[in-house]
């Protein structure tokens, strides 16, 4: 699928005007953007890095939320709304781009909220995020709450579990998987695949890993397996990541990295009782 979708910068020129009651005059005094690139953004409405930068950088400074408050507008228009966010930009995508040992194998990865999506891609300068709209009627689909079946999927495809790949129950999780159009899962970032890594290695039990994932907080992840699904998205538009929003979302995966490990020191003590990944798969 191709993606025609940039900034709408023009629009969002339109909108720090009327908010902050000023000219161009003065938009431009204040970002550093010359009055001809304002102009010439109006005309095109095109604008290179430099300047998405320093426009963006200064209504995020400005206390605009405005990619946030973007996403409530198109759910409340959309309804089913999703997103993704890529390192250096979208052209095409595909269910076969993705790396083999993502979650869930290959696939189009979305989340629901535009901070799951800025949150996987915060660390790179060149970053932005898309989002999407999508009917998934008439597809099949499964879905995964923060579960052991959730744990093992994931486990299976990242390639942490090589021993128990053949089991019985790791293999019937894997079939459902493959025959899906699409599966709804929590998502798992880096920090919570530390947690599950630890169980695979036989470390911590069961209990200990979901109690302390449940403390993630950063909701579901939608995985488009097949063609026939990805022809039911459509994208919508593109948003700048500026530097100031970039360094908060970092700082906000600071301190949920805390609250995780908080949570697993003291699932050790709570839930010493369970069944480790040996009794479990044996």
């Amino acid at each position: 699928m191709n993606i025609i979708c940039e900034y709408k910068i023009r629009e969002d020129i339109g909108f720090i005007l009327e908010a902050e009651g000023i000219n161009k005059l003065e938009l431009s005094e204040a970002t550093g953007i010359s009055r001809s690139t304002l102009d010439s953004i109006e005309k095109k409405g095109v604008a290179t890095n430099e300047v998405c930068e320093k426009l963006y950088s200064y209504i995020y400074k400005r206390d605009y939320r405005l990619n946030s408050v973007k996403e409530e507008l198109i759910k409340e228009k959309y309804r089913n709304v999703l997103f993704h966010g890529s390192k250096y930009g979208l052209s095409e995508v595909t269910v076969s781009g993705s790396r083999n040992n993502c979650d869930f194998g290959n696939g189009f990865y979305l989340g629901q909220t535009y901070h799951q999506a800025l949150s996987f891609v915060c660390e790179y300068d060149k970053a932005s995020v898309y989002s999407f709209r999508y009917s998934f009627d008439g597809l099949k689909m499964i879905e995964f709450d923060c579960s052991l079946d959730w744990m093992l999927a994931i486990c299976y495809f990242r390639g942490t579990i090589d021993e128990y790949a053949e089991s019985s129950k790791v293999q019937e999780i894997v079939k459902k998987i493959k025959d899906a159009d699409v599966v709804v899962a929590p998502i798992a970032d880096n920090k919570m695949f530390y947690v599950m890594s630890q169980f695979a290695e036989g470390e911590i039990n069961a209990d200990v890993a979901l109690h302390s994932l449940s403390a993630s907080g950063l909701g579901f992840q939608y995985i488009i397996k097949t063609e026939r699904a990805l022809k039911k998205c459509m994208p919508i538009e593109r948003y700048y990541l500026s530097a100031p929003e970039r360094d908060d979302c970092r700082k906000s995966l600071i301190e949920r990295g805390y609250l995780i490990d908080t949570k697993l020191k003291l699932a050790k003590r709570e839930f010493k009782e369970g069944l480790y990944i040996e009794e479990l798969l044996k």
